[in-house]
């Protein structure tokens, strides 16, 4: 009879800057019991004027209860000159670019973290290629959002090239921003007028 004997569990430590242990100890709790996975994040946005707003996100709903950020984080949101905004902040668009990103990233740095695997950098470039003609009204041939979107990931760890790209794959098939561009979320959209 051939055995194999299992490789003795490693003891998380904290690793690039990820609570490991925590991380550990978050997933346990939830898998015995699953109502804390629950979650809500909310938004508050406010028209500034022409193409800017301003949005707000100070809490959320979660783990059984309710939370606040350590502070209110406030995103500013407009157009640039050449689009007839005033460039007070990235595009609508190119914020959905940075919450790929740092969904993709946040995800690689604790499943790395979460293996044993210590990075030494990350870094991502994303592109997205959109036609106006869509959000213009000029053709109802050209949708209104990206067309295709493009991530380009550049890692470098402790392990082999072939882990680290596999870490980069398990980060995409876990990325709740990746599952909601790839999958599409029900969206509705109530309207208060007076």
């Amino acid at each position: 009879m051939n055995m194999r004997t299992a490789a003795p569990k490693r003891t998380p430590v904290p690793l690039n800057g990820v609570d490991t242990p925590a991380l550990f100890a978050t997933i346990g709790v939830v898998a015995g019991q699953p109502e804390l996975a629950k979650f809500q994040f909310r938004a508050q946005g406010k028209w500034m004027g022409g193409t800017h707003t301003q949005t707000t996100m100070s809490g959320f709903a979660g783990a059984g209860g309710e939370h606040s950020h350590k502070m209110a984080f406030t995103a500013d949101g407009d157009h640039p000159a050449v689009l007839c905004g005033a460039d007070n902040g990235p595009t609508p668009v190119e914020w959905l670019l940075h919450a790929l990103a740092t969904c993709l990233t946040a995800g690689i740095g604790n499943i790395a973290a979460a293996r044993g695997v210590k990075l030494d950098e990350v870094t991502c470039t994303l592109e997205g290629d959109i036609d106006l003609q869509g959000i213009l009204g000029l053709s109802d041939k050209v949708r209104n959002g990206y067309q295709g979107i493009r991530a380009k990931f550049d890692i470098k760890g402790d392990a082999p090239p072939e882990t680290l790209a596999a870490i980069v794959r398990q980060s995409q098939a876990r990325s709740a921003v990746f599952d909601v561009l790839t999958n599409g979320v029900p969206v509705s959209i109530a309207v208060n007028a007076g």
